[in-house]
């Protein structure tokens, strides 16, 4: 695509106003034989370049990677070309797709990789704090967990764009009871009509938040626990059986969870295991699975009191419901009505390699799973078998009483080589 001689430049320009734009920036935009990127990103550069031949100069108005790869390819008449991001090009930028998509196309294209100034950098600096220490979530143009991370973290920016983001974002921290939180959130930054609110949650309305802008959450008192797993009598529990704490410990441990895992929590009851997984990583999605009414209500109640805006509530009978969500990854089977082996067709249909682990009371469901396996539904699996006594005061004695038996079975999981792991 590119001959040797032709240099693409990334060119990060900040917010997008020419103030922003560094003077390495503004030198290679205002040297390059043709500009392209997004109209906002174009009028920038005009106003950079502020001389008779920038109206001559070829620009062209796109952001999709692939238009912009086959017009360069298409024009090799221009030896020096800069595509034009908003923000940096190493921050939630589209400069990484491009650079991926150029070099597709020709290993050989001289790509050089510019700075700029990122949202998050400029109010921070306005609001006179620092970033290094704040976690950072774009929510730009997609539905992320977010009130896990603000719930862990003192200072957490988010990046806003989406439709009705404000609401969303206000929404939740309603949801899940944040009101000690601060919010300060800063749209049109950089340019004349620049504004910065900042309020706690009931002070803030919906329009505070809209469109283009970037927002800092400092919460006063972060959680510090980094212990995933939760005692039972921390749940809000009614009559709907629970998993408990010894063999959700070992169950989470046998589903070998990873940081961008999809879980489905098939029969999820309190909600005790989609806890402990959500619990597990902030971008993991759990999906929660359960028929009974009673057990969905105590699966909210929980959400809400963990604060793990990871899980999804999915009412329904598995398997018929399953059809419908996402590819999981690792699957809990914590209760089947006698549908084990239809259950595990569901998984396996969707995903050959994901992790099951199941929890087996019954004899009955230890015999579906063992047909499981004779089928070939559960690969070499591995089966153990807890008992659990706790103590309890008998007068001035502890005796140990004993719960009922489990059977902890767990199959599937990639290996290291379809992970990409060396």
């Amino acid at each position: 695509m590119c001959e040797k001689e032709q240099r693409i430049f990334l060119v990060g320009i900040g917010m997008g106003t020419g103030e922003g734009v560094t003077v390495q920036a503004q030198k290679i935009i205002r040297s390059c034989d043709c500009l392209i990127g997004a109209k906002r990103m174009l009028d920038c550069a005009r106003g950079i370049c502020a001389d008779p031949l920038s109206e001559q100069r070829p620009m062209f108005s796109e952001y999709r990677p692939a238009e912009i790869a086959c017009y360069i390819e298409e024009h090799p008449e221009y030896r020096s070309v800069a595509v034009l991001l908003s923000g940096d090009t190493g921050f939630y930028s589209g400069a990484r797709r491009l650079r991926e998509t150029l070099q597709e196309r020709d290993a050989e294209c001289r790509i050089e990789m510019v700075p700029g100034i990122s949202s998050v950098i400029y109010l921070a600096a306005k609001l006179q704090t620092s970033w290094e220490d704040g976690a950072l979530v774009s929510l730009h143009g997609k539905d992320g967990n977010f009130i896990q991370t603000v719930e862990r973290n003192r200072k957490t920016f988010l990046l806003l764009g989406s439709p009705q983001s404000g609401k969303t974002v206000l929404g939740r921290l309603r949801e899940y009871g944040m009101k000690d939180v601060v919010i300060h959130s800063g749209s049109r930054l950089s340019y004349e009509d620049e504004r910065i609110v900042s309020g706690k949650l009931p002070e803030l309305e919906e329009e505070d938040l809209e469109g283009l802008c970037t927002v800092l959450i400092e919460n006063p008192y972060p959680a510090k626990s980094r212990c995933a797993h939760v005692q039972d009598k921390e749940f809000i529990r009614g009559k709907v059986p629970m998993t408990k704490e010894e063999i959700r410990a070992v169950s989470i441990a046998r589903l070998q969870l990873t940081e961008d895992a999809v879980v489905w929590d098939v029969g999820a009851g309190t909600g005790s295991v989609s806890v402990e997984a959500a619990r597990s990583g902030e971008q993991i999605r759990v999906y929660a699975v359960e028929k009974n009414p009673e057990a969905l209500e105590l699966i909210r109640e929980n959400r809400k009191k963990f604060r793990t805006d990871g899980i999804r509530i999915i009412r329904g009978e598995a398997p018929e419901i399953l059809a419908d969500l996402e590819v999981p990854t690792h699957v809990f089977v914590g209760g089947s009505s006698g549908n084990l082996r239809e259950i595990l067709s569901c998984v396996l249909e969707k995903n050959k390699s994901a992790r099951i682990v199941i929890n087996a009371i019954s004899l009955e469901t230890v015999k579906e799973a063992m047909e499981a396996v004779e089928e070939g539904l559960l690969k070499q699996p591995e089966i153990v078998q807890m008992s659990v006594a706790r103590s309890r005061e008998l007068g001035r004695y502890h005796m140990m009483t004993g719960m009922n038996p489990v059977y902890i079975i767990s199959a599937g999981g990639e290996t290291a080589d379809e992970r990409g792991e060396a």
